[in-house]
């Protein structure tokens, strides 16, 4: 746990509580965006078969509860004036009747729906689809993995009475209310953005009636209060409000105070993605880009990816063991020891298949370009100027779709390295702000909850609130020579794809180790 003891003297405080994929943390803020306390709980990811990606729902249950409890005994529970919610997009959860887990929590992560998100987008209305409901029709989505159900698990399917995400199931035990916000119903697949309701067809597609499903709320919806066990699992009074709140890439641009035109935020975890906050839904007619709900009147277009500092984390272990486990900062000071554009190496890095703007299952990592005069320091820099370039597709689709991005404020992991804050700046060619003292989502979370419980005016006090460390400007120089390999970089998906086809066609003839 960090952050001092508060003030018992002090204002309220309000709890952002971010439901991860890896970890929850609960964070108190005071009404100025001040951090007070936090705590965080891990639980595993676990792959038991292969395209599986799943975790016990009761786990992280109970990482929100330890994690709540922790930052009220911290803060003191009289000043909490209540909770919000940030959680992990795509989750999918079978329910009993009485509530109770039927199967695990089927993640983002996970691809045993390649086939049917695969049939499903290639079908007539597939990108009618994607249209309707602002999610791509990719195996991370809930609406692919309902059909995989329905497809090989039709006895299990009998028996769940709901499904549901994380976030929801939390609500439940919490507050016994089965609700889903706009924000995630918005990336399930299921919910026409367009009139904030359950789409026929795309539940038709699923197998599923709409009672089955959560009731849509808004994202400033507040829950009136806690049941008495999870009153005293926490420390908190039964009464104390619970705000539903939004899912954590839309609430990642509040809390990094993207919020208004023309300013996008992007993130370079394991994986990245970059947003932009717009007042309603925005379609990309041929599909590469995302519109997530925030707020009543806020939407979130953009793209993910999936490969971001995972490729880094590769280079490592592939290319350079012998630096040590926690070799990023060797590893970036190897790539800065080679111009930009490595030397004409390009590198897909689509190690763990890959989202915008693409949204296939399909691809896999490729260097092109490779020459005998390219050594282990080109290698790793054509790997990080790849998950940059990925970026710059997001961006380029997400321009095309017309919006309007002028600046981006970014956060995430890579921001340590100065190498790749600039890479990034380089080759999205605009200016990159970064903040500073916040937790991104939880914040968000938190600042949802402030407006919804009528302690803060608007959202909008996210762009002042939150403090910009520094701005970088592209180098003229290295931006042009990114510029000049992007089309490039571009064409390769495509000219890419029927090899990737015939490789994962032959991949169960082809293991990666010996017997």
């Amino acid at each position: 746990m960090t952050g001092p003891h508060a003030d018992p003297a002090a204002g309220p405080v309000v709890l952002g509580v971010d439901i991860g994929t890896t970890s929850t943390k609960t964070v108190a803020f005071a009404v100025g965006g001040e951090q007070l306390a936090s705590a965080s709980a891990g639980y595993p990811l676990e792959e038991p078969h292969g395209g599986h990606a799943v975790q016990d729902p009761q786990l992280i249950l109970r990482a929100v509860l330890d994690t709540v409890r922790a930052v009220v005994e911290e803060v003191g529970a009289e000043r909490v004036a209540g909770l919000s919610f940030s959680s992990a997009m795509h989750g999918l959860l079978g329910l009993s009747p009485e509530g109770e887990p039927l199967t695990p929590l089927v993640t983002w992560a996970d691809t045993r729906a390649s086939a049917q998100a695969e049939r499903l987008r290639a079908g007539v209305g597939g990108l009618a689809l994607h249209r309707r409901t602002g999610t791509p029709v990719h195996p991370m989505s809930p609406l692919p993995k309902l059909v995989w159900f329905h497809e090989q698990e039709p006895k299990l399917c009998e028996r769940v009475a709901f499904w549901a995400g994380i976030k929801e199931f939390v609500l439940l035990r919490l507050c016994n209310a089965l609700v889903v916000d706009h924000s995630v119903a918005s990336a399930t697949g299921l919910m026409n953005i367009h009139e904030l309701a359950w789409d026929d067809e795309a539940l038709a597609l699923a197998g599923i009636l709409p009672e089955q499903l959560p009731e849509l709320v808004p994202t400033t919806t507040v829950l009136p209060g806690l049941t008495d066990g999870a009153a005293r699992a926490t420390g908190l009074p039964a009464s104390t409000p619970v705000v539903v709140g939004a899912s954590d890439g839309p609430l990642a641009n509040l809390g990094l105070g993207a919020v208004r035109p023309g300013v996008a935020a992007c993130s370079i975890g394991t994986s990245g993605a970059l947003r932009v906050v717009v007042d309603r839904p925005v379609v990309d007619p041929l599909g590469r880009v995302f519109c997530y709900a925030l707020t009543p009147g806020r939407w979130v277009v953009g793209g993910a990816i999936n490969n971001g500092g995972v490729v880094l984390g590769w280079a490592g272990d592939a290319l350079a063991p012998d630096l040590g486990e926690d070799s990023q900062e060797a590893l970036c000071a190897l790539a800065e020891s080679v111009p930009a554009g490595s030397g004409g190496l390009l590198m897909l890095p689509y190690l763990l298949s890959e989202r915008a703007p693409h949204w296939s299952s399909l691809p896999r990592g490729a260097y092109v370009g490779l020459t005998r005069a390219h050594g282990r320091a080109h290698l790793v820099r054509a790997a990080l100027e790849g998950v940059c370039q990925q970026l710059g597709l997001v961006l380029q689709s997400m321009r095309s779709a017309g919006l309007a991005v002028e600046q981006v404020r970014a956060t995430g992991g890579f921001a340590r390295s100065p190498l790749w804050r600039q890479m990034l700046a380089d080759v999205l060619g605009t200016d990159i702000s970064f903040a500073s003292g916040h937790e991104g989502s939880g914040f968000g979370a938190a600042l949802l909850g402030m407006q919804a419980l009528g302690l803060i005016e608007s959202i909008d006090v996210a762009a002042d609130l939150v403090e910009v460390d520094s701005t970088l400007r592209p180098d003229p120089a290295d931006a042009a020579v990114h510029a000049s390999l992007q089309p490039v970089f571009e064409q390769l998906y495509e000219a890419l794809v029927p090899t990737f086809t015939s490789l994962r066609r032959l991949a169960p003839a082809l293991p990666l180790e010996r017997d």
